[in-house]
Formats: C-alpha cells, structure tokens, sequence
C-alpha cells in the first residue's frame, strides 16, 4: 500500500517537472521559456493517456469529453500556456514568421516572458494535478431520468431557458443570470441537435437546428472570435461520439480555418459596428466580405497571434511592477470577491465590480487610468498578485479541485453525465473554461451553484428527476 502512495505522489511530482527544469535554466531566458511551453505539452499527454492517474472507465472517452479534464484543461490550459508561442517569436525577432535581419533582442522583455511562462507551467501543473486529486468515478448517483424522455427534455430546456434568460436581462441586478440561462440554453439546444440527428427525429432536428443557427448568427454580430469558436467546438464535441470520422474530418479543419480567418472578420466587424457606421447586419456582410477577399488578412492575423491570442503580454507588465512597485495583494482580491457576490438588487451602493478590477491594472501601468480600454487580469495574474509564485501553486490547485468537485455534484444530482456535466457543468459553469479575473469569476461560479440547485429542485419537484 505504501508503495503504491509513493508511485501516485511521484507521477504527480512528474507533472511539475517542466517547471523546475526551466526555473533551473532561468539564466537562459530562451531555453527557459521553450523548455516551459513544451512542459504545458508534456503535461497534456501525461494526464490525458491515464499515465499519472487512470481515465474515467464508466464511460468511453468519446463520451466523456465534457469533464474537466478533458474540456477544461484543454481549452483554460491550452489557451493559457500554449498560445504564447507567437508572442515569444515576435520577441526575438520573428515578423509573420520570417526572422527579422539585425534584430536586437529587448533582454528585459525576454527575461519576463520566460518567468512568466515558468509561472503558466506551474500554474497547469498545479490546476490538473487539482483535477486529478478529486477525480472519482464512477459518480454514485441518487436521481435518474428516463432515457426516452432526455431528448425532449434537452429540447425543452433549451426554448424555455433562452426567453427567461431576457427576462433577467430586463431586471436590474439580475442580468448576471442572462449569462448563466443564455449559456445553458446554447449548450442544451446543441446536446439536443446531437441527439436528435442519430435518432433521425426529424422534428426535433428542424427545432434545434433553427436554434443552432440562431446563436450561431448571434456569435457573428457579438464583435469577438471566443463565441465563434465555441459553437462550433461544442458542436462537433457532442457530435463526435456518433460520427468520430466525420467529426475528425470537418470540424477539425473547421476551427484552424476559424483561426486564422477570424481575426480578420472581428477587425473588420467591430470597425463598421462599434464605430456606428453600419448596423451589426451590414458590418456581418462587410466583414465577410473582407475576410473572403483576404484584405489586410496578414496583417491582421499576426498582430493576432502575437497579441490578443495571447495574454503573456499583460502578465510580463504585472510581473515588472510586482512586488517592485506595488506590493502583493494578499487576501484583498478574495475580499472584493466577496463583495462582488452581493447582488446589486439588495446592494445598490456596491462598489462596481468593473471598478475594482481595473483599479489593480492601473496601479501596475498596464493602462492608463484615462484611456477607454478594459484590460482585467486573468485568473493566474490574480493569483500571482496575490502571493506571487506561491498563490500560483495554491490558486489553480483549487481552481482544478473546484472544477472537478462542480461536476462530480452535478452528476450526482442530475443522475449522469449526460444531465450532470454535459449539460449542467458546461451550461452554468462555461465561464471556467476560460478563467476570469477573481471578483468576475467567484461571483459567477457561486451564483452558477445556486441555479444548478434551483433546476434540480425544478426537475425534482416536476417528477423529470426520479429517485432510485
């Protein structure tokens, strides 16, 4: 028994050894920083082949794809460390992939993106190892819905959600839960469409397809790629389990043709829509346009990549002026967090959440306090403000640990993983995907909470859940 302890503590310990060889090569930033971004990739394959800890068996992998370790670390972690690289690149001296002749290296500017990628590493090795620690299944479940009525209640779940959603939207206080039932009713009109097309139900296919459509064209004219991007992963997510090769085939040239072509489309379409020029229907069409026609899409596309794809750029900023001009915040950010819980509703005084966030940004400089930009700190930058490396550690240990223990209840509750996490998890919690500064992010998961169990006792009191 003790052996086996030592065995499971040592693959954990694997997972941190990227960071610690390149915290040992920190006085050569560029192999620091390769050595670092490579460890992201190691990790990814040491947990997602079961080597530290073995895979979920009460399902095929193909249908388990929505649990944290699978959808939550490859997109949070995967767009944390990975995307750096282009960033990396543009600073020693690449422009759109062709090295710059006679570039002089900024030795300053290098040296904070390999700590910063050190602390990106620790970070993911931390976050999975807090997945890992927590995973448990199979999910012993109390509740069970009857498998000839999940389809319907897919669908139903996804009309009824989207028109309370505006209502929220309309009540002073409460549009936070716009999000959350907006969110839910995406991913339950999605779930649904991969139902409905194998089942070959034809009426629920025509319904839901409207619906995809729907959000689909409402991602287009949001003015971001994010949305974007995420209809068509889920989609072909939740299709993959019935048509893999097909899925493969399309959806994955899909979303690097997504890649490259979006930031054109967002560039052009924001433009034309925010400026006031064109409505939001016109700027679609002239952004399309762009895109297709390949306008300034070089350009574009790698100022992209080497900025808004990634966010190292503000994190080497934090990193410059803490703890050398602005002290470590301590418990302070989880304080405002706090605050930021209290619905407006009962508090209408509350100090803006928006306010508090960028108050730190401009402490470090990151912008000006006068300039009409919103630059907030991801989650990681929030947990190194807090303690620096050691609330890196701690942070996203716990953000994992949280991540794992939301779904494992909502399985719980909702009878499944089809309910539980598929639905519910990815529904209500779809902001822990990406990460958010502190006050954003601990708000929204609490609140999230309390609707997961509002729709269960909905369901229950309804007779849709029944108990075993």
């Amino acid at each position: 028994m003790l052996k086996m302890a030592n065995n499971a503590i040592e693959r954990y310990l694997m997972l941190f050894l990227p960071w610690a060889l390149s915290w040992l090569f920190k006085s050569d930033p560029g192999v620091s920083y390769l050595i670092a971004w490579m460890g992201s990739f190691m990790i990814f394959i040491l947990t997602l082949t079961g080597w530290v800890k073995p895979l979920p068996a009460d399902r095929p992998i193909a249908e388990q794809l929505m649990r944290p370790l699978f959808i939550v670390q490859i997109i949070f972690a995967g767009y944390m460390c990975c995307t750096s690289i282009f960033y990396y690149l543009n600073v020693i001296g690449f422009d759109n992939f062709h090295l710059t002749p006679y570039f002089k290296i900024d030795t300053v500017k290098l040296e904070l993106t390999a700590e910063c990628q050190r602390y990106y590493c620790l970070g993911h090795a931390a976050f999975v190892s807090g997945i890992l620690f927590f995973m448990d299944y199979p999910v012993k479940t109390k509740y069970y819905i009857e498998n000839d009525k999940l389809a319907n209640l897919l669908l139903r779940i996804a009309v009824l959600s989207f028109p309370v959603s505006i209502l929220f939207l309309r009540i002073p206080g409460l549009s936070q839960f716009y999000f959350q039932l907006s969110s839910l009713s995406f991913i339950s009109g999605t779930l649904a469409l991969a139902f409905a097309i194998p089942l070959k139900k034809s009426g629920n296919t025509l319904i839901c397809s409207c619906l995809y459509i729907f959000n689909f064209s409402q991602a287009l004219v949001s003015g971001f790629k994010e949305p974007i991007i995420i209809s068509v992963l889920v989609l072909g997510m939740f299709l993959y389990p019935s048509y893999k090769k097909l899925v493969t085939i399309i959806f994955g040239p899909a979303l690097i043709l997504l890649f490259l072509v979006l930031p054109s489309y967002v560039n052009s379409f924001r433009q034309n829509a925010w400026s006031g020029q064109e409505t939001a229907e016109d700027a679609t069409a002239i952004a399309l346009d762009a895109t297709l026609n390949n306008s300034d899409n070089g350009e574009s596309n790698w100022d992209f990549l080497t900025g808004r794809l990634s966010e190292i750029d503000m994190f080497s900023n934090f990193v410059e002026s803490t703890p050398a001009k602005v002290d470590f915040y301590g418990a302070q950010l989880l304080f405002q967090s706090g605050i930021a819980i209290v619905p407006r509703i009962f508090w209408p005084s509350k100090p803006i959440t928006e306010d508090l966030v960028m108050q730190r940004v401009y402490d470090a400089g990151v912008v000006s306090k006068y300039s009409n930009v919103s630059a907030k700190p991801a989650y990681i930058v929030d947990a190194y403000l807090s303690y620096g490396g050691l609330g890196v550690f701690v942070f996203l240990f716990g953000y994992g640990a949280l991540a794992q223990f939301i779904s494992k209840k909502a399985e719980e509750l909702f009878g499944g993983y089809i309910l539980g996490t598929a639905l519910i998890f990815s529904g209500l919690f779809q902001m822990m995907w990406r990460g958010l500064s502190f006050e954003f992010l601990i708000n929204a998961v609490f609140w999230s909470y309390i609707s997961m169990l509002l729709i269960w006792k909905i369901l229950r009191s309804r007779k849709i859940l029944k108990e075993f």
